[in-house]
Parts: C-alpha cells; structure tokens; sequence
C-alpha cells in the first residue's frame, strides 16, 4: 500500500498469452498496480468487468483512478484473500495467495521475510495478535 505502481513493474508486461478468456490487448502491461497491486491479464479482465471498467484495454486506471483503484484492490482481496485468512490459514497463506510462486517455497525469502516483518510490525502497533502460519 506504499506505491500505486509496482517497482520496476513497467520493464514486465504480465501476459498470460494461454489465458484465452482475458486475452492481453497490444501494447498493454497488467503489472501491479493499486494497493494491492493488481497483475495478470486474468486478474484485470475480470476486475473490470466486476467492478466496471476496461481492464484489459484501459489498466492503467487503477494507477490513475483512486476509487478503481481501491474497487480493485476489495475485489482482488475478497476473490483470493478473504476465504484464506477468515479459514484460520494465517498470513502464510495470504501471502500464497497474493504472490504464491514468485515469493514462497523458497522464491524469495527476504521479500516474504520483509512482508512477515512489517505484517508483525502493524499487528504491533495494532495490538492484534499476529496469530500463527506467517510464513509461506
């Protein structure tokens, strides 16, 4: 929730070109943007149709656009996130579900022991219990 655009996500296109239900428009990247930043051609066409914008031809409203870009990051949580958290899974398995084979299992251990840290770190500040499975 720190950047409206993901690092280094312009150099990355994120096109699943096998995904022949959202196809990629030309000239178009679905790499992360909004709070939760929302990636893949078959995250934004189906957000958009969702929520009520092109997503596949027009991402880069969720950049520019605060409202869509909040709409998305609530459709994107309570269509991946939402039943993985409120089972008892813990953080581990949101972070799975977010980011599952770029960051667990190994992928990238310092990125999902910096999530865990400030995860911890707002829980803290909080005064929530971080609960149990933090890691992926």
């Amino acid at each position: 929730m720190c950047s409206r655009v993901e690092n280094g996500g312009r150099s990355r296109d994120y096109c699943d070109e096998t995904n022949q239900q959202w196809p990629c428009a030309p000239n178009k990247g679905y790499y992360g943007r909004g709070p939760l930043q929302l990636s893949w051609n078959y995250n934004y066409g189906p957000a958009g149709q969702s929520i009520g914008f092109d997503g596949l031809n027009n991402p880069e409203i969720v950049a520019r656009d605060p409202v869509i870009s909040f709409k998305t990051a609530l459709w994107f949580w309570m269509n991946n996130c939402h039943d993985t958290i409120t089972s008892g899974r813990g953080f581990g398995a949101t972070i799975r579900a977010i980011n599952g084979p770029l960051e667990c299992n190994g992928a990238n251990t310092a990125t999902v022991s910096a999530r865990v840290n400030h995860y911890r770190d707002y829980c803290n500040q909080l005064g929530v219990d971080p609960g149990t499975n933090q890691w992926c």
